[in-house]
């Protein structure tokens, strides 16, 4: 685990140094059309970072689901990174927007979480915001809690 967070963090310093990375910046980013290095690079982030988003949503939805909702990576935006200690620092904020999905990809909610980054490598989740949920279909509604 700790090798992994070692090339995340080599993969975030990459991006960073390819090109400052802010998926609103770039337009079409959320449903690229053809691949690219910072695509390939962002992809390679995700994978390395989504056991630490998927607890992250896991303890948010165990309040109100029975089954824990699934992030998969390419429900994944890359919303900013900021570098935190100055030029060539390696701590980082990240913040990334999810989309978690139940049974056949079905959407419970829209995520915004933020970790804090940094050598060791350590993941520390900063913050959690809840943006909006979506309404289950009637064959779902089954796995609210209480009800």
């Amino acid at each position: 685990m700790k090798k992994k967070l070692r090339i995340a963090l080599l993969l975030l310093s990459l991006i960073l140094i390819i090109r400052p990375l802010e998926s609103k910046a770039y337009p079409g980013m959320h449903n690229p059309k053809q691949d690219s290095t910072e695509l390939q690079i962002q992809d390679m982030l995700m994978l390395l970072l989504t056991p630490a988003i998927q607890d992250a949503v896991n303890n948010y939805y165990l309040k109100y689901l029975k089954e824990p909702p699934l992030v998969y990576p390419y429900q994944i935006d890359v919303v900013q990174i900021e570098r935190i200690n100055g030029f060539r620092g390696f701590m980082f904020l990240l913040t990334v927007e999810v989309m978690p999905v139940v049974g056949p990809h079905i959407s419970v909610g829209m995520d915004r979480i933020t970790f804090e980054i940094s050598a060791g490598p350590t993941v520390k989740l900063k913050k959690y915001n809840h943006i909006k949920d979506f309404e289950l279909p009637p064959n779902w509604k089954n796995i609210l809690r209480g009800k």
